[in-house]
């Protein structure tokens, strides 16, 4: 699979062949990444009191003998309305869930290998918007003819940052942002130059 290099004003001016370390790696990475890192910003807000936790119950509903039905001490108790929940969610549970080195790097060149074989992997010199306008910025992004494209720079500047913010089918991230999560997540993907001679060095 190849990559799409651009010029400075967005065109195509040729291609770039991905490494071999690219090709052949099981999805199966990328969906482990994608599950870990969804899990990772769980809000874990939710939670239920125990019968612990609850107010009242202090007198026993009805006496324990004579009535005919079953006994009940307390209308803390989870079968009673009202009262506590068994076993609900709580704010103490951990959802993380581990994925090691190998698996993340492996998963970013997976998703990054789909999207060049989408023929929606650009490589550009360099991402940058001087002037801090929108419109500079949807000029470019209209001149890739794509849906959505998340754009990684080395380092990103504030005028740039400006441009693309008030766009919402593009994102720009700088290189120690980048992740298989995005990467999968957007259908374009333009890198700059430096990224990725960065992220090819260890191949």
């Amino acid at each position: 699979m190849s990559a799409i290099v651009l010029n400075e004003k967005f065109e195509k001016a040729s291609e770039l062949a991905l490494p071999e370390s690219f090709s052949g790696i099981n999805p199966h990475n990328l969906w482990l990444y994608v599950k870990s890192y969804q899990a990772s910003i769980r809000s874990n807000t939710a939670s239920a009191k125990t019968r612990s936790e609850m107010r009242g119950g202090g007198k026993k509903p009805w006496a324990q003998k004579g009535k005919g039905g079953a006994r009940a001490g307390s209308r803390r108790s989870p079968i009673f309305v009202g009262g506590a929940v068994a076993h609900g969610p709580n704010t103490g549970r951990n959802y993380d869930q581990k994925i090691n080195k190998k698996q993340k790097k492996l998963a970013l060149k997976c998703a990054l290998d789909a999207c060049a074989t989408a023929g929606k992997l650009f490589i550009v010199d360099s991402i940058d918007v001087p002037s801090g306008k929108t419109k500079d910025a949807l000029a470019l992004f209209n001149t890739l003819n794509v849906r959505d494209a998340l754009f990684v720079k080395t380092i990103l500047d504030e005028n740039t940052y400006l441009a693309f913010r008030n766009l919402s089918s593009t994102y720009v991230i700088e290189e120690n942002e980048l992740n298989a999560f995005l990467a999968a997540t957007y259908r374009s993907v333009v890198i700059e130059k430096a990224v990725w001679e960065n992220l090819t060095k260890e191949s």
